[in-house]
């Protein structure tokens, strides 16, 4: 008999919005796995602090600070196959995840590696994009609107051609990418109905209009832009 690895959703940040299932797994965890950055504190583990028994395994998986994938696919190689030697003993583990799993989720990178040899049972997280829109207060689909999830990091033609085809833009990954948005959202004739959420959820949470946003973007911030296309729906005043 080996352990279960469950990959468990966090969402955005409030430990009020974890699920109950989760909540309930992290108290019973006698190992649990979460992913650190260059050594800093863990976000991931500051959400469910509260709920880690004070007795439990602790396994860090420490990621570099760089856009190179090699350093970080050696990192996930390396809590794979510690978390393996525990299930092989019959133990669970319990893995935190910002946000949800499989929604551009780290604990995907582990299920990767280790779902062909154990049992491994996912437990989704509320996403950073549905507290984004819930802190806007903007509906993000209606009816038969495409939402459309975009990468900040694609190019300024690519950005282009997903805004003209979606109703409502949901950009994540913003960073460095944040001037590169503003000229595209503004060639679109968009920026009037592009907000900005950062930290959703945190207590230094912001919602602004993209034009009122600062220079620079945090990682856990966002741009959300919707077209307006249902008459029934009116958008939010900040």
């Amino acid at each position: 008999m080996t352990g279960t690895l469950y990959g468990v959703g966090l969402g955005p940040g409030d430990p009020e919005l974890m699920t109950l299932k989760a909540h309930r797994l992290i108290c019973k965890a006698r190992v649990i796995a979460y992913p650190t950055l260059d050594g800093a504190d863990s976000f991931a583990r500051g959400i469910a602090a509260d709920a880690i028994p004070p007795d439990a395994q602790e396994i860090r998986i420490d990621l570099p600070m760089t856009t190179a994938r090699a350093p970080a696919q050696a990192a996930y190689d390396q809590a794979a196959q510690q978390i393996s030697t525990i299930l092989e003993t019959g133990q669970d583990v319990v893995a935190l995840c910002e946000g949800d799993p499989f929604f551009y989720g780290s604990f995907m990178y582990l299920h990767a590696r280790l779902a062909d040899r154990f049992t491994v049972r996912i437990v989704p997280g509320v996403t950073s994009m549905t507290a984004c829109a819930g802190r806007a207060g903007l509906p993000l689909a209606s009816r038969n609107d495409v939402v459309s999830v975009i990468p900040a990091p694609l190019s300024e033609p690519e950005l282009a051609d997903r805004f003209a085809r979606a109703d409502t833009a949901v950009v994540m990954k913003l960073g460095r990418h944040l001037p590169k948005l503003r000229r595209v959202i503004d060639a679109a004739g968009l920026t009037d109905q592009a907000l900005y959420v950062e930290r959703a959820s945190l207590p230094q949470e912001r919602c602004l209009p993209l034009a009122q946003a600062p220079e620079k973007a945090p990682y856990f911030s966002m741009i959300l832009v919707t077209k307006g296309a249902d008459p029934w729906l009116q958008p939010p005043s900040l």
